[in-house]
């Protein structure tokens, strides 16, 4: 039995040991906004936040969760995932919407270390692939987000 902490849920996982987060989350406890692309942690659509940090889902295995706290997409949005979202739609970043969940937590972790990214930032921090290619819509949703996080704030 292994003890997590699911979008504020604490949970508690009979499963293999070795079984990969996107396959717990899916399967066991039937989160499926973390999506399967690529099972070899390149494309980022498992993408999602472990202690605050992003993370592919499909390459860590259960044994090293135990008392860690993962944040999917189902989870309640705080003001980053917020303000992200909204950036989302303003600039119409979704095509197919697939990778879109991993996207946003990645870019959520990343203003959570940098609230001002660059366009390098941006470009190492969230390295999650879009089959659709809206990369300079997502980068401008990004720097929106981040900007509307700062006058909030303000």
């Amino acid at each position: 039995m292994t003890r997590l902490t699911v979008n504020g849920a604490a949970k508690h996982v009979d499963a293999e040991p070795d079984m990969p987060l996107l396959w717990v989350l899916r399967d066991e406890l039937g989160l499926t906004g973390t999506k399967f692309g690529c099972g070899i942690a390149y494309c980022g659509a498992c993408t999602v936040e472990i202690d605050g940090v992003a993370a592919r889902s499909c390459v860590m295995p259960l044994s090293a969760l135990e008392g860690k706290s993962i944040r999917t997409i189902e989870g309640e949005p705080d003001a980053v995932v917020r303000a992200l979202q909204a950036a989302w739609v303003a600039h119409q970043v979704p095509q197919c919407g697939y990778c879109q969940s991993g996207m946003i937590l990645a870019a959520a972790s990343l203003l959570r270390s940098k609230p001002v990214p660059t366009d390098a930032d941006i470009d190492a921090g969230v390295s999650n692939i879009c089959r659709c290619g809206t990369y300079q819509r997502i980068r401008a949703a990004i720097h929106a987000a981040a900007q509307s996080l700062r006058e909030a704030k303000a």
